[in-house]
């Protein structure tokens, strides 16, 4: 068995990312999760949060993601993100935005499902604001 997978991340606009990983750790909807080489198939959808990325050249990565979709296999993870950003890169500005968006999404969330989407989006986007 492989000691890496191939990981890529998508959004509408363009791919993100296409790196060979040893370890993501993915926000899904249903709790985080994390995949190793070898996982079981998996879909998943994601709650706004952090995708930590173990590269296989020793580096890591951590990226926000705002809703998507996991798509998990033996040889590969493919995230399927609303949007993204590399969470070392976002400045306040974005990060302030993102936060009054999470804000406003959850004054007006109408079910639990929206609500703990929106809470987790707040919640991570506080403490990337630290």
């Amino acid at each position: 068995m492989a000691d890496t997978f191939k990981f890529e991340l998508v959004t509408p606009e363009r791919m993100l990312m296409s790196q060979d990983a040893a370890r993501v750790v993915v926000p899904g909807t249903e709790g985080q999760f994390t995949v190793l080489p070898g996982h079981a198939p998996v879909i998943s959808s994601l709650r706004p949060g952090m995708i930590d990325i173990a590269l296989a050249d020793s580096r890591s990565m951590r990226v926000f993601v705002k809703g998507g979709f996991a798509e998990v296999d033996a040889a590969s993870v493919t995230v399927l993100a609303e949007r993204a950003w590399d969470a070392e890169s976002m400045d306040q500005a974005t990060i302030s935005a993102e936060l009054q968006a999470a804000e406003a999404d959850l004054a007006a969330a109408g079910n639990d499902a929206a609500r703990l989407a929106a809470t987790s989006a707040v919640e991570q986007l506080r403490a990337l604001q630290r």
